[in-house]
C-alpha cells in the first residue's frame, strides 16, 4: 500500500471499490505491510459465528502465516493461513460474513463499509498502528491457548507436561502445543454435539491418553457439559495407568478398557469418535464403527497406511511408483483421500487438516468429519457425482480398500448404487 495512495479521510474515487480492495489487500500482504485486520458487524445472527474476526501476522518455523482469531462464546479459536490463502479468506469474510473491515498498515488505516445492498465503500485514514514493514511476532510468545501456560492444569501436571506452578516442561513443549491444537479442532465442531443429553465419546487406540484427558478436561471441566468418555487400547498396562489417573483426578465419567477396535461392542450410540494413530486398517475399522453409530463428529489421525501400498498399480504413474519412498508417501495420501471420500458418501462433511507442524511428526494429517443430518444441500446429482468420483479414483489406481469391503448399512447401500 504505497504512501502516494493515502489521502486522509477521503473516500475512494475508484469506479470499482471491490476491485481496489482486492488490489490493496494483495499488495499489503505481498509487501508484508499488513499489521492487523479486523472484520466485524456480522451479516446474520448466528450463535456459532464469531462477532468479529481479527487477523495478525505470525512467524512460524514453516514461514510467515496470518493468524485468524474467532471468539465463539468463551472460546478463542485460531487458524493459521499462508499469505495467499489469507487474502482469499479476508475477501470472503467481507463478501459473505461481515459488513465492516479495518486494515492497518504503516501507511494508512483502510476502513471498509459494506451496505445491506452489497455496495462497498473504502475510507482511508492516517495510520494508527505502529511499525514499518512487517516484523512478525514470534508465534508462541503471544499465542492464546485453550490451556494457557502459567495456569496449572491437574492432568497436565500428573502427566509431566506441566510443573505444579503451571510452567510447561521444556521437553514436553511440543506435546503441550499438540494438546492445544487438538482442543482447537474439537472446539471448532463441539457445537454439533448434543446439548440436551449426555455426550458419549469413544477414543479408539487412546495410548497414554494425553488427548483423552484433554478432551474430558475441555468438555466436562471447563465447559461443564454432561459427557462420558471411554478410552480403548490393546495395552493392558497403559489402560491400568490411565484408569488410576482418572481415579486420582476424580473423573468418574472417564473410563478405560482393553479391547480391539474392530470387535468393540460396548456402546449402542456414540456421538463422537476419536482415533489417533490407530495403525493401518485399524483406522478404517474405527471409521466404520463411527459411521455405524451415526456419530456426529469424527476426529482421526491415521498412522502406518500399509494396506494400499501393495495394491497401487497405474502405468501412467510409473515414474512416481517405481521409487519406494515416493510410493509410500503417495499411498498414505491416497489412503486418506479414499477415507475422506467414503465419509462424504456416508453423509459427512469432511476436512483434512494439519494436526501439528511437519517438523514434529510426518503423521500430521487429521481427518475431521461432521455428520450432515439428511445431508442438507446434497441433492441426488451431487450424491451421484461423489460416487462417480470415488469409483473413478479407485479404479484408476486399481484399489480394493478395506473400508469399502467392510462397509455396512447406508455406506454399503451407496456403494452398491450404479
Amino acid at each position: 500500500m504505497k504512501d502516494d495512495t493515502v489521502k486522509e479521510n477521503r473516500r475512494s474515487d475508484s469506479a470499482d471499490p471491490q476491485r481496489q480492495l482486492d488490489h490493496l489487500l494483495r499488495e499489503a500482504v505481498a509487501e508484508q505491510s499488513l499489521l492487523h485486520a479486523t472484520f466485524s458487524q456480522p451479516r446474520r445472527k448466528d450463535d456459532a459465528q464469531s462477532r468479529k474476526v481479527t487477523v495478525r501476522p505470525v512467524l512460524l518455523k514453516s514461514g510467515l502465516r496470518y493468524q485468524f482469531e474467532r471468539q465463539v462464546g468463551n472460546k478463542a479459536l485460531h487458524e493459521n493461513r499462508p499469505p495467499e490463502e489469507a487474502v482469499t479468506e479476508m475477501l470472503r469474510l467481507l463478501a459473505e460474513d461481515y459488513r465492516q473491515g479495518l486494515i492497518k498498515t504503516p501507511q494508512a488505516d483502510l476502513q471498509i463499509l459494506v451496505s445491506k445492498k452489497g455496495k462497498t465503500t473504502l475510507l482511508r485514514q492516517p495510520p494508527s498502528a505502529k511499525g514499518d514493514r512487517l516484523t512478525p511476532p514470534g508465534h508462541n510468545r503471544t499465542k492464546s491457548y485453550l490451556l494457557p501456560e502459567g495456569d496449572p492444569v491437574p492432568f497436565l501436571v500428573e502427566l509431566g507436561v506441566m510443573t505444579p506452578e503451571g510452567r510447561v516442561v521444556k521437553a514436553k513443549y511440543d506435546k503441550f502445543r499438540q494438546i492445544n491444537r487438538f482442543l482447537e479442532m474439537v472446539a471448532d465442531v463441539s457445537v454439533h454435539l448434543p446439548k440436551d443429553r449426555e455426550i458419549r465419546i469413544v477414543d479408539f487406540g487412546c495410548g497414554k491418553s494425553y488427548l483423552t484427558f484433554a478432551l474430558y478436561h475441555l468438555l466436562a471441566v471447563k465447559e461443564k457439559r454432561n459427557v462420558r468418555i471411554v478410552g480403548l487400547d490393546l495395552k493392558a498396562e497403559v489402560i491400568e495407568a490411565c484408569s488410576r489417573l482418572a481415579e486420582r483426578l476424580g473423573w468418574d465419567r472417564l473410563s478405560f478398557a482393553v479391547g480391539d477396535i474392530a470387535r468393540y461392542e460396548g456402546e449402542n450410540q456414540v456421538d463422537m469418535v476419536v482415533t489417533l494413530h490407530a495403525c493401518d486398517t485399524a483406522t478404517d475399522a474405527a471409521l466404520l464403527k463411527a459411521i455405524g453409530w451415526n456419530a456426529q463428529v469424527i476426529l482421526s489421525v491415521p498412522c502406518c497406511q500399509h494396506e494400499l501400498f501393495g495394491q497401487l498399480s497405474q502405468p501412467l504413474l510409473k515414474p512416481l511408483l517405481k521409487h519406494g519412498i515416493l510410493k509410500e508417501r503417495f499411498a498414505s495420501l491416497v489412503t486418506d483421500a479414499v477415507r475422506a471420500q467414503l465419509l462424504e458418501l456416508a453423509g459427512y462433511r469432511t476436512q483434512l487438516l494439519e494436526f501439528i507442524d511437519l517438523e514434529h511428526t510426518p503423521k500430521n494429517l487429521l481427518i475431521r468429519a461432521v455428520r450432515l443430518e439428511n445431508a442438507p444441500g446434497r441433492d441426488a446429482a451431487r450424491e451421484r457425482e461423489l460416487l462417480r468420483e470415488y469409483a473413478a479414483f479407485r479404479d484408476f489406481l486399481h484399489l480394493s480398500p478395506y473400508m469399502e469391503k467392510m462397509a455396512e448399512g447406508r455406506l454399503a447401500d451407496r456403494l452398491a448404487e450404479k
